[in-house]
């Protein structure tokens, strides 16, 4: 029962649908859209790239491990650049959604880093589920960390002509310390964690190309 529930291509394919689907419901009644639109599209491309690569066969440790590793490595990194920058807040003013940093502590600082933990023992065991979490990731942090460099230009949904930080009620919870890093207004090109999103890009693209070089040599 233990092997194939872990080693089972079919049932591996229907419980990352299942996850990413409940991931995804989740996500958007509890923070909103945007951030939503970010993470299920990785999860998407993620999903595709592991069913073409990972799940038929799955990569031998000794490669994607050090990758993912690495990978998630740079990853925390850039994400102590967006606590101590207040990147929840700032994407709260951004969307006008209730994301303050107690839902960033419990996703980037604790759920996160334990589900990376379990992923590298699974990629050890070639786990085929534990291929779409690495996938995930080089996917998010590889690729989609691009987005830092445009939030600057998006126009806030909450005063988006006053530079000072304010606190306020989104959707009935009070979101605290919310800056405005809209271009126009403070003329400065910067949002919480843009220094260091191309940390986890460069482990993360390196990841996607190396799979797919292996998966054409082995088709």
């Amino acid at each position: 029962m233990i092997q194939t529930l872990f080693f089972s291509r079919k049932l591996n394919v229907i419980i990352v649908l299942i996850i990413t689907i409940l991931a995804t419901l989740v996500g958007y009644f509890s923070i909103g859209l945007p951030p939503v639109i970010i993470v299920g599209g990785s999860a998407v491309i993620a999903f595709i790239c592991w069913q073409k690569t990972y799940l038929s066969h799955p990569t031998h440790p000794s490669l994607i491990l050090p990758l993912f590793v690495l990978t998630v490595a740079a990853l925390q990194v850039h994400i102590i650049e967006e606590y101590q920058t207040g990147f929840a807040p700032s994407m709260s003013r951004l969307f006008g959604i209730p994301w303050g940093e107690k839902k960033f502590l419990l996703i980037f600082a604790l759920v996160g880093p334990t589900i990376y933990t379990l992923t590298t023992l699974g990629l050890y065991y070639r786990i085929p589920i534990a291929g779409f979490v690495a996938w995930f990731i080089f996917i998010g942090p590889g690729v989609a960390e691009f987005t830092h460099f445009i939030f600057p230009l998006i126009q806030p949904d909450m005063l988006p002509n006053d530079p000072h930080v304010i606190t306020d009620s989104i959707s009935g919870e009070v979101i605290e310390n919310m800056p405005n890093y809209y271009f126009k207004t403070t003329g400065n090109y910067y949002f919480p964690g843009m220094w260091t999103a191309i940390l986890p890009m460069i482990p993360g693209c390196i990841s996607i190309y190396k799979l797919f070089v292996i998966k054409k040599k082995n088709p």
